[in-house]
C-alpha cells in the first residue's frame, strides 16, 4: 500500500524549524480541501439544524485529527492514499507536512467556534465561522492556495528573523 506520508526524521510537526520531517504528496491536502469545501458548504446551507450541527461536528473531528494526530490520521487523507493516489502518477515532488497540518489547526479553531455557536443557538456566529473556513478550503481546492499554509510560512519567517 502506497502512502503519501513518509517520515524522514522523528521530529514533532509543530516544531518551527528547517529540519527534515514528514513529507506529503501535495495532491492529498488539496483533495481534502475539496471534500472539506463540500462538507462546509452543506453545513452552511443547513446551519441551525441537527444535520448542519452533525456536519460541523464531523468536520471539527476531521480537523482535530489532522492537526493533533497528523495528516496520516485525517479521514480524507486516508481515502486519498487508499483509493485516489494508487490511480495517479507519482507526484512531481513532495512537500513539508507542517504547513498543511498548521492549516488543519486553523480550520479546527474556526470549526470549534462554529460548533459552539451551533450548539448554543448562535447561528450567526456559526455561520460566520463556517464561511471563513469554507472560503479557505475553497481557495485551496480550486486554486491550490492554502491560506493556513501561507500563515505558517509567514510565522516561521517572523520567528527566524
Amino acid at each position: 500500500m502506497s502512502s503519501d506520508v513518509t517520515k524522514s526524521e522523528a521530529l514533532p510537526a509543530a516544531v518551527l524549524d528547517c529540519s527534515p520531517r514528514t513529507q506529503v504528496d501535495p495532491r492529498g491536502p488539496r483533495f481534502g480541501a475539496a471534500v472539506t469545501t463540500i462538507v462546509l458548504a452543506l453545513a452552511l446551507v443547513f446551519v441551525g439544524t441537527t444535520f448542519g450541527t452533525v456536519l460541523i461536528a464531523w468536520q471539527t473531528l476531521v480537523f482535530a485529527l489532522g492537526a493533533l494526530v497528523g495528516l496520516q490520521a485525517q479521514p480524507y487523507g486516508i481515502f486519498f492514499r487508499s483509493v485516489v493516489k494508487p490511480r495517479l502518477a507519482p507526484p512531481a515532488e513532495l512537500e513539508d507536512a507542517a504547513p498543511p497540518r498548521f492549516a488543519q489547526a486553523v480550520g479546527l479553531v474556526f470549526l470549534v467556534v462554529a460548533l459552539a455557536g451551533a450548539l448554543l443557538g448562535a447561528t450567526v456566529v456559526a455561520t460566520v465561522a463556517i464561511a471563513f473556513a469554507l472560503a479557505a478550503a475553497f481557495l485551496n481546492a480550486a486554486f491550490g492556495f492554502c491560506l493556513g499554509c501561507e500563515m505558517y510560512l509567514l510565522g516561521r519567517r517572523l520567528l527566524h528573523r
